[in-house]
């Protein structure tokens, strides 16, 4: 076994982020304090949204979207089957039912395809939102994905925590992913291996001035300070959750924020080189597919692996290369397998799904990575396939 293995993500936490954060611990507010504030504004205009809700974490911040938008018990909302639990398990903290949609094969995306025969299969019932993933960072089909959910009733909200810098082009239009153009809000993660790190930290984006409030509301207990009461009163009209991020970490988050550009630029170089060093291994590895409109600054840098031309299982090749001093990742466990959601919807056949499982494994990808490692995992790859 190697005794440093190069990891398939991780944070980038350089000296003035550590400043920032000491600073903090010295400030009058270690929560609920001007950071907060400064740190949203800061992101909203980074993305290009009118409104940012800084929360605990991703799964807050699904949370509160299905809690802003009232989604009710026996509701539906659909979610893509290759996703982290967060997505589905969203819609049954507020008692709604997933339908699960397949993806393209080759992407993993959600597409208006899939989309479509999802929605032929809520049956009846009320569909309220659509969670399409923009997974490793590539863009969903924005427009035409919003017009089937605006058709069935249902509104779409972006789960963008792989997303955070990338941009799309629809038409002659450039636009950047949680500008919240085509959906009724936007999530996003701060997880250690997502593109900038808070510890654990998440932001939901919207133009609606009306969920931005009902989002931070939510957030904090769901108390609300009627106008004109005294300076101590305060109503609870609905339950919250304390889903506050503290300003230690939301100054940690305007640091990592300013670095955006250049975290964004590495993570661009680094694919582009990627691409070049695997393409020899094709066709039994080979990347995922880049959608057409996508512009993505990526989180993951997924292929797909032929295991069976290649005569090794996935878990003989991940092992073998962890020996050499290489992490991996799997992304993701199609959420249908879960044994609670099987338990409550039966065994799907989602054929999309289960062939991009079947064949993907995440290689390295963050900014901290050096220029030689790249070949280093590509050449590693290539000597357990026998390549």
């Amino acid at each position: 076994m190697a005794d440093s293995v190069l990891p398939y993500g991780r944070q980038t936490i350089e000296d003035d982020d550590i400043a920032a954060v000491t600073e903090a611990l010295r400030a009058d507010f270690l929560t609920t304090g001007p950071t907060v504030e400064a740190f949203e504004g800061a992101f909203a205009e980074t993305v290009g949204a009118n409104y940012a809700v800084a929360c605990a974490n991703g799964t807050a911040a699904l949370h509160l979207a299905m809690l802003a938008l009232d989604v009710k018990p026996g509701e539906v909302v659909i979610a893509p089957s290759i996703t982290f639990l967060a997505t589905a398990n969203c819609a049954r903290y507020v008692g709604a039912d997933v339908v699960f949609a397949d993806v393209d094969p080759d992407t993993a995306l959600i597409t208006p395809d899939t989309l479509a025969e999802a929605i032929g299969r809520v049956d009846g019932r009320k569909l309220r939102a659509v969670l399409p993933v923009h997974l490793r960072g590539d863009a969903c089909e924005l427009p035409a994905l919003e017009a089937l959910a605006r058709d069935a009733g249902a509104v779409l909200v972006e789960d963008a925590p792989h997303a955070l810098g990338s941009t799309a082009r629809f038409g002659n239009t450039s636009e950047t992913i949680g500008d919240v153009r085509h959906s009724a809000m936007a999530t996003f993660s701060f997880h250690p291996v997502k593109t900038i790190a808070t510890g654990e930290g998440g932001m939901v984006t919207t133009n609606d001035p009306r969920l931005a409030e009902r989002l931070r509301t939510l957030r904090s207990h769901g108390m609300v300070r009627p106008e004109g009461a005294d300076p101590w009163w305060y109503e609870m009209p609905e339950p919250g959750f304390n889903y506050r991020l503290p300003d230690i970490l939301c100054a940690l988050g305007l640091s990592q924020l300013a670095k955006l550009p250049r975290f964004a630029a590495r993570r661009r170089a680094l694919a582009a080189a990627y691409g070049e060093a695997l393409a020899p291994l094709a066709p039994l590895v080979r990347q995922a597919t880049q959608p057409a409109w996508s512009e993505p600054v990526l989180h993951l840098m997924c292929v797909l692996i032929d295991f069976e031309t290649a005569g090794r299982s996935r878990r003989e090749v991940v092992e073998a290369l962890r020996a050499r001093g290489i992490g991996t990742q799997v992304h993701y466990i199609p959420v249908h397998r879960q044994p609670y959601y099987r338990g409550l919807y039966g065994d799907l056949h989602l054929p999309g799904a289960e062939a991009w499982y079947a064949r993907c494994l995440s290689l390295p990808l963050y900014p901290g990575m050096a220029d030689g490692d790249v070949a280093k995992v590509v050449g590693a790859l290539g000597e357990v396939l026998g390549l």
